[in-house]
């Protein structure tokens, strides 16, 4: 009953009116509060750019000298399992995690990285070879396998990229979310972190069936998702007649959207579409892709660029920053897909500039180091012997091409003959300085042990003697290989560093092996 009109009922209809108002205003501000929420949440979680670097692949790419700033975060690939252990992690299945160390400076030179403010993040799986958990079934050394990469390069991010038969086989993504969710919760107890991306295939359409059966597997084994990572590339028949790369692209961003915000809601975590999109990375394979009619193109990063700005995608990627380069003359069947050039027209132009421009890289950052204060100067470092891994560099030595030493806490290697050249010397122009930095003197690091060889081992170089191809002698101690036929010419220029040298010096890992060591 109406009090300022005693005796008057309100219709129902005015009733109902009413009620749909207040209904209208509640509901209004509901979802104000709840578009207000997900704003903060997607904002809590920056963007970052970080290009994939083959680790293994020829000819080697320089990740520790960053191009630029968008190229200072790498994510390093791939680790599987040994080729004859299962459950322990390699490079490739070439090379052991100290293989990498010695053959390939991996250590130092990610050491080196850090150095200019640059960080890693580390990819499991990938196409080829065994994932860790496809090839170990024993939970326990598998876990272990995961936490020994995590602590050797001192992560906090890691990438799992499952596909081809992988993403198939549902028991081994059972042993990697048990894992890899019991890995994070050990280092949340010790008070680290663990950012996980899953890195799945993709078709315009989204995620395969096996795809979103991974990401609901993860959530389901309590892994706390940094997000999924789709590769939109290598699209073949899934990308329809007048569909462009770039359409492809975006159809499956929207697509895998979609899908997640089922998965996650399927597993009791309601989250909003700006914080979805934070929850999704991309990662084009830059210029010629393996199927031949796909192909990337710089306007087509450009474009995926744009979108991924609009909608606040959490992370851009790209295969790979070795591939960041466009082909040279002597490679003229561009359709082949090469690990060193992307087989499209780019110029002085990269495609990490234009797919990284204005993305923030925190994501993987190590926290960084309390700078000096005050009136503090840096000294420069005493070098020791007995934590050096190579000889002090000294001016009254002479140094041929390849030798190694140690000056003011740092590895530099010879790039040819040199005397009196101090390898720190602020050289404007790179290439013309004699000394290459390979990265810090590292913690553990103790001298190398010379390899000698016996006298005799093999004959004295002698200017009488035709030698030919393979043939192999002995002048000053070291060791000499014939590179063709040749008779007079001394192994001296050789050792001067000389490439038009008929011959060539052994090195230490060569002539260990020879001695069997």
């Amino acid at each position: 009953m109406s009090n300022r009109f005693p005796g008057r009922k309100l219709s129902w209809i005015r009733l109902s009116v009413l009620l749909a108002v207040i209904a209208a205003v509640v509901g209004t501000g509901v979802v104000s509060w709840r578009n207000y929420t997900d704003t903060r949440a997607a904002a809590a979680q920056p963007s970052h750019f970080m290009g994939y670097v083959d680790v293994t692949a020829t000819p080697r790419y320089a990740f520790e000298q960053p191009a630029g700033d968008n190229t200072k975060t790498v994510v390093l690939s791939f680790i599987v399992a040994d080729a004859k252990d299962g459950c322990t992690p390699s490079w490739g299945s070439f090379y052991s995690l100290d293989a990498a160390a010695s053959d390939l400076d991996l250590d130092r030179r990610i050491a080196r990285l850090r150095q200019t403010g640059g960080e890693i993040a580390v990819s499991f799986g990938g196409l080829s070879n065994k994932e860790l958990a496809t090839a170990c079934t024993d939970e326990v050394r598998l876990q272990e396998a995961y936490s020994s990469v995590v602590s050797r390069y001192h992560l906090n991010t890691i990438d799992l990229d499952i596909e081809g038969s992988a993403l198939a086989d549902k028991s081994a993504l059972e042993r990697q979310s048990k894992a890899i969710a019991a890995l994070q919760k050990a280092r949340q107890a010790d008070g680290k972190s663990l950012s996980v991306w899953l890195t799945l295939p993709v078709a315009p359409a989204g995620l395969t069936a096996d795809g979103t059966a991974a990401v609901e597997q993860m959530l389901a084994a309590g892994v706390d998702l940094a997000g999924v990572n789709i590769m939109t590339m290598d699209f073949g028949e899934s990308r329809v007649a007048g569909q462009s790369m770039l359409q492809a692209s975006t159809a499956a961003a929207e697509a895998t959207h979609a899908q997640l915000g089922d998965a996650y809601s399927a597993a009791q975590q309601s989250l909003g579409a700006q914080t979805l999109w934070r929850k999704i990375g991309l990662t084009p394979m830059i210029g010629q892709n393996d199927i031949v009619a796909d192909v990337f193109t710089m306007a087509d990063a450009q474009g995926l660029h744009d979108f991924a700005q609009s909608k606040g995608v959490g992370r851009m990627s790209m295969w790979s920053l070795n591939r960041d380069a466009e082909c040279g003359p002597n490679y003229p069947t561009l359709t082949v897909v090469s690990d060193a050039c992307s087989g499209v027209p780019q110029g002085a132009s990269r495609f990490s500039d234009v797919l990284g421009a204005d993305i923030d890289t925190t994501a993987t950052a190590s926290p960084s180091p309390s700078l000096p204060t005050g009136t503090t100067t840096a000294a420069a470092v005493v070098d020791d012997p007995a934590t050096s891994p190579y000889p002090i560099w000294t001016p009254v030595a002479t140094y041929a091409q390849s030798d190694r030493i140690v000056w003011q806490g740092n590895v530099y290697e010879a790039k040819w003959w040199t005397k009196d050249d101090v390898p720190n010397d602020p050289v404007p122009d790179r290439a013309a300085a004699p000394w290459k930095l390979i990265g810090p003197v590292l913690p553990g690091d103790r001298p190398q042990p010379e390899v000698t060889v016996p006298a005799g081992t093999y004959p004295a170089w002698s200017a009488t003697t035709v030698y030919r191809k393979g043939d192999r002698v002995m002048l000053d101690q070291h060791v000499f290989e014939a590179k063709w036929w040749v008779q007079t010419q001394s192994p001296e220029a050789a050792l001067q560093g000389s490439t038009d040298s008929a011959w060539m010096k052994l090195t230490n890992e060569e002539l260990t092996k020879i001695l069997g060591r």
